[in-house]
């Protein structure tokens, strides 16, 4: 159908709109190209004042190291600077944080779908109202009992409270996920001889599978990208990738660790394409599914 659209427009409207996507796809895959390629040169290459054809042939790299690209800013990032420490506790971090939130998740929005009381709206709203708020005005609450309690800087902590501030939004999005799903699916398996988390586990999840992996893919961005929590929660010892990066950023004034942020910026957002290229179908199901009620 979208093909026989596109015969009957005019050729030169035909190539206006490819134009237009060629360009808005160089325009958002430059940075991360340019990035990439920096990330193999030296600072002095990469950031030159001089002019930026040497980013491109690398003359001080070649001077340096004897090679037009190289992987110190990998080595210094992930040996010298002990980033792939920081990779080991995102991971720890953001699963964690995605099954709790799933799990609790799905669960609680299934219970706010099914409930046919006022309370769950109102559920709802105090939800969306915690959801609103900065990350930084919530965070500050957890500070003193964490000290008091002598468990900040550790991972746990962290974990808790991104659970907490995911917590809505999750609620939300597999609340309206299972409300797309009709309720006689509960009842017809209940009717079989089902208990209601029989029907819930056996019936209602296989149905709403790509909902539940995209609110999960949506939480593990949260807590992968998080800065403002893991910076003020966890210890120099115990960092995840974000505030390591930032902790690069932070000492400029020592040789290589520009490059030593730009070889973990790449590194840290590898994963992420890789991630969404291999749910992508589960994730336009899963945002269709949840935007028409059924």
């Amino acid at each position: 159908m979208s093909s026989s659209v596109a015969a009957k427009r005019p050729l030169s409207l035909n190539l206006i709109i490819g134009g237009f996507i060629v360009l808005w796809l160089i325009l958002a895959a430059f940075p991360f190209i340019w990035t990439v390629w920096g990330s193999f040169k030296v600072q002095a290459d990469f950031f030159s004042r001089q002019s930026w054809w040497n980013a491109i042939f690398g003359p001080y790299t070649v001077q340096q190291t004897g090679a037009p690209f190289t992987g110190d800013g990998y080595y210094g990032a992930w040996v010298t600077r002990d980033f792939w420490r920081a990779v080991g506790n995102t991971a720890i971090v953001t699963v964690s944080v995605t099954v709790i939130s799933l799990t609790l998740g799905t669960l609680g929005g299934y219970a706010l779908a099914r409930s046919g009381q006022r309370y769950a709206f109102w559920i709802l709203i105090i939800a969306l109202v915690f959801r609103a708020m900065p990350h930084i005005t919530l965070v500050s609450g957890y500070l003193l009992p964490f000290f008091q309690l002598n468990i900040w800087g550790v991972l746990p902590t962290s974990i808790i409270v991104l659970v907490a501030i995911n917590q809505p939004f999750t609620l939300w999005m597999l609340h309206s996920f299972f409300l797309s799903i009709p309720k006689d699916l509960d009842e017809s398996a209940m009717v079989d001889g089902c208990s209601r988390f029989e029907a819930f586990r056996r019936v209602i999840i296989p149905v709403m599978w790509p909902g539940v992996v995209t609110t999960g893919l949506f939480s593990f961005l949260l807590a992968y990208n998080d800065f403002a929590t893991t910076s003020m929660l966890l210890s120099a010892d115990n960092q995840t990738m974000v505030p390591k990066i930032s902790s690069f950023l932070g000492s400029v004034q020592e040789a290589g660790n520009v490059m030593y942020a730009v070889a973990a910026v790449v590194s840290a957002t590898v994963p992420l394409f890789i991630l969404v290229l291999f749910f992508q179908r589960q994730i336009v199901s899963g945002l269709t599914a949840g935007a028409v009620k059924g």
